[in-house]
């Protein structure tokens, strides 16, 4: 169907575009930014008065769960929580059952994504075997199928060795690699910061150094192998001087943070709140207020949602043997926003934090609104506040720290490929 959608602010940072225009799609593609064509005629108008209009989110690490999780959540519950959440493209990780280290399960990811029609899910193939950190995949196979980057996603890799030869192999084809460093060794079993409030609960603790060491051992490896490599979920400011200094040196480096390491520290731990056990741990507010700098400054080009559904039981256990990891997607774009209404940027670098940023890592053509481009938008509104409310959330996991909290930027619309995959109701 065409559509237009008129009289709302559109913002897409990819062209530079911050104005009142009026964008068009067609099928599946943008049509016309402004003016609409000769003879083009819209089955559907949308005014989005008092509205921005930006590209759909691009969010480069959800756990989708299917195959082999369907306990946590199901490819189905979670693109329809992506379409709440403005998200129309999301990178899964490959830690499902089987791992997506063959050709097979990557069709398989596609093809049931393709059926669902909820949003685009691109698959990130695993790095080795089985993720044992051992033997490396068949990349060349995987990147046949349609992956776009490899990982090891949280599992460690058996040596140095090991991530020198994944690296020299997917140097080979062309893919990228992510890598969540941190040293196994420093990490020794803990689940929460090593400082005061750590100490102070007697919980077992990781230093900030379990993630430097590894980023200097793993940017030591890119400068050798030439490999370009992306850095998942930093949470130390030491870490993000290092890939500022990497980029500056001209090595082929990137970074992202989960939304959620920009808002909360190690005292939301206090108490034992399992909602607050992720992995890397919350830091101090000395590494929040860097990594909100980094994102500011674009050494951190991508804000991703690390989305990790989980059943309830997964979190109503002691503290340590809880399973980390917050259910994310529905709430990505309202802690960006939250970000500009602390002042750390302004609303255009927040769209391109979760929009062209995240697609250039990649060199994906999602993530922009240019004539041509896939029709992929969320609309919102600025000045609507909305509650989350856990049970109402579309994702099957509602473990979530923000339960209650009040955000700006109130979704009315998503369209997936020129189609409305999303449209508010008064439920929502």
């Amino acid at each position: 169907m065409s559509i237009s959608i008129i009289n709302g602010r559109l913002i897409d940072p990819a062209h530079g575009i911050d104005d009142f225009l009026d964008l068009h799609t067609d099928g599946e593609i943008v049509v016309a930014v402004g003016g609409a064509p000769a003879e083009f005629a819209a089955d559907e108008i949308i005014d989005a008065r008092d509205c921005v209009v930006c590209p759909g989110l691009v969010d480069l690490a959800a756990s989708l769960r299917e195959p082999g999780y369907e306990h946590k959540a199901t490819l189905a519950s979670e693109t329809a929580a992506a379409a709440r959440g403005g998200i129309t493209t999301l990178l899964c990780t490959p830690n499902t059952n089987p791992v997506i280290d063959n050709s097979a399960v990557v069709e398989l990811v596609h093809r049931m994504a393709r059926k669902l029609g909820q949003a685009r899910i691109l698959a990130t193939g695993a790095l080795t075997r089985g993720l044992k950190g051992e033997q490396l995949s068949e990349m060349a196979a995987l990147k046949q199928a349609g992956c776009v980057a490899v990982s090891n996603a949280h599992h460690p890799l058996a040596s140095t060795l090991v991530e020198r030869r994944a690296l020299e192999y997917a140097t080979t084809f062309g893919l990228t690699v992510f890598l969540r460093s941190e040293d196994r060794h420093l990490r020794a079993g803990g689940c929460a910061h090593e400082g005061a409030v750590a100490a102070r609960l007697g919980l077992p603790s990781i230093p900030s150094a379990a993630e430097s060491v590894a980023v200097a051992r793993d940017l030591a490896l890119a400068e050798h192998t030439k490999a370009k490599v992306h850095f998942r979920n930093l949470s130390t400011q030491t870490a993000a001087r290092m890939i500022s200094e990497a980029q500056a040196a001209s090595l082929a480096v990137t970074a992202d943070v989960a939304a959620h390491q920009l808002h909360l520290t190690e005292m939301d731990v206090d108490g034992f709140v399992a909602e607050c056990h992720v992995s890397p741990p919350f830091r101090t507010l000395g590494d929040r207020a860097a990594l909100r700098r980094a994102v500011a400054d674009g050494t951190i080009a991508a804000i991703c949602s690390d989305h990790q559904p989980h059943e309830p039981d997964a979190k109503q256990r002691p503290f340590p043997e809880t399973e980390p990891g917050i259910s994310g997607l529905e709430t990505l774009l309202g802690l960006t926003l939250r970000l500009v209404e602390e002042k750390v940027f302004d609303l255009p670098t927040a769209i391109a934090r979760v929009t062209s940023g995240p697609a250039d890592i990649l060199g994906l053509p999602h993530g922009r609104l240019g004539i041509g481009s896939p029709a992929d938008v969320c609309v919102f509104d600025p000045e609507r506040r909305w509650t989350l409310d856990t049970e109402t959330m579309r994702s099957e996991g509602h473990n979530t720290p923000f339960s209650g909290w009040d955000f700006a930027g109130y979704i009315t619309y998503t369209l997936f490929n020129g189609r409305i995959v999303y449209r508010a109701s008064d439920s929502d």
